[in-house]
């Protein structure tokens, strides 16, 4: 697989129809190890080890490189980073059962997955994590699209705050992201730099049914190429 400068590789994976855990295990470092076995639950231990065997596999094809000899290093907020001179940047996140990763090289990236759930507290979460301006927006909409709405708006703000690579520490209310519309992704004001907002782009995606995804890219891109990991997974497969 080659990733071009200036194009967005997008994978998902739904991790119940990938590897059993015996496949990926020798790919994980010692330490990678010794996370895995302090999750509690059989899905979260799956899912770690899924999200490593994933990211290790693709960026040694990436980079024509054995996959265990990938190891990380981790910045302030916990980011993993791998320094290379191809210098590709990635991210990853979850939401129950499903994996998603983005690759770009050169510029910041963040990804993030959502399950749409109708148990969420839309009006409630919003007040207390959006800008004034997204509130409004959220608010004016019929009641029966403020869930999408909401779940556009998140998904946006945490690909946003992963490619800036600032934690759950940045204020979610200092910049404002659209949400009317699936297409219409954009960051429309940054409250601490007016102008910064211009330097990043924004994207939404539904890798599948009830699930909604964003992806933030500092700078410009050319094209985005969606990847089912479980559709390609046998090219990868040692053997």
């Amino acid at each position: 697989m080659e990733l071009p400068p200036k194009e967005i590789h997008v994978w998902y994976c739904d991790i119940n129809q990938t590897l059993d855990s015996g496949s990926y295990l020798g790919l994980l470092s010692e330490n990678e190890l010794d996370r895995l076995k302090k999750y509690r639950f059989p899905l979260d231990r799956k899912m770690y080890g899924t999200a490593r065997y994933v990211l290790k596999t693709l960026l040694g094809d990436y980079l024509n490189i054995r996959p265990p000899e990938i190891t990380f290093l981790y910045g302030e907020h916990g980011k993993p980073e791998y320094v290379h001179p191809q210098n590709i940047q990635f991210n990853i996140s979850h939401s129950q059962d499903i994996l998603v990763l983005a690759f770009v090289k050169d510029h910041a990236i963040g990804i993030d997955i959502e399950k749409i759930t109708k148990e969420v507290r839309v009006a409630e979460i919003a007040k207390n994590f959006f800008s004034p301006d997204e509130i409004t927006a959220l608010m004016s909409l019929p009641k029966d699209s403020r869930h999408k709405a909401f779940y556009r708006c998140w998904t946006r703000k945490e690909a946003f705050i992963k490619a800036k690579g600032s934690g759950l520490s940045f204020p979610l209310d200092a910049f404002t992201v659209s949400l009317d519309t699936d297409e219409d992704a954009q960051i429309l004001k940054t409250d601490w730099n007016t102008s910064e907002r211009l330097h990043w782009n924004l994207l939404s995606f539904k890798p599948y049914p009830g699930y909604l995804g964003a992806v933030s890219v500092n700078g410009n891109f050319e094209s985005v190429k969606y990847l089912d990991w479980n559709a390609l997974e046998s090219t990868y497969r040692p053997g």
